[in-house]
């Protein structure tokens, strides 16, 4: 009875690990491509926002050289007016 108890419980062990894994395996890679969506979601919208916060810095430094070299001009006409 021993043998006959052991052997079932060994045929069931064999049996529950042969289950199909394809869902959950499926569910694995869904969420695999999911991550590495939103990972390339992410890593373009970092390189987006860099790239505009880089365009408004140098915004402000053109704009900062145009003021400076209109300073530059009147300052050259007020010389040459005087020369």
């Amino acid at each position: 009875m021993k043998k006959v108890a052991l052997t079932v419980a060994v045929l069931t062990l064999g049996l529950a690990a042969c289950q199909d894994n394809a869902p959950d395996n499926n569910t694995s890679t869904v969420n695999t491509i999911e991550t590495e969506a939103a990972a390339d979601v992410n890593a373009a919208t970092d390189t987006t926002a860099d790239n505009a916060l880089d365009a408004a810095g140098n915004a402000v430094e053109n704009a900062g050289n145009a003021v400076e070299n209109a300073g530059a001009a009147v300052d050259n006409a007020a010389d040459n007016a005087t020369n």
